[in-house]
């Protein structure tokens, strides 16, 4: 269980700091990701763009294995 949230924290920390290059494609824009603006930072739960990454790599090792 422990392995799973590392897991999810490392992708999540990764995919924070590909943000702005991922911005320019679309993604973190996705209905289901959640941005909010709190004492002037602004703060992204991406969980659109999340599950679509998700369904992105099983597609692409499916199809490789």
């Amino acid at each position: 269980m422990i392995r799973w949230v590392v897991a999810i924290f490392i992708v999540l920390t990764i995919f924070a700091g590909l943000l702005p290059w991922l911005e320019k494609i679309g993604m973190g824009r996705l209905p289901g990701d959640f941005r909010f603006k709190i004492l002037g930072r602004i703060f992204l739960l991406p969980f659109g763009s999340t599950i679509f990454l998700s369904a992105l790599a099983f597609l692409l090792a499916y199809l490789f294995r």
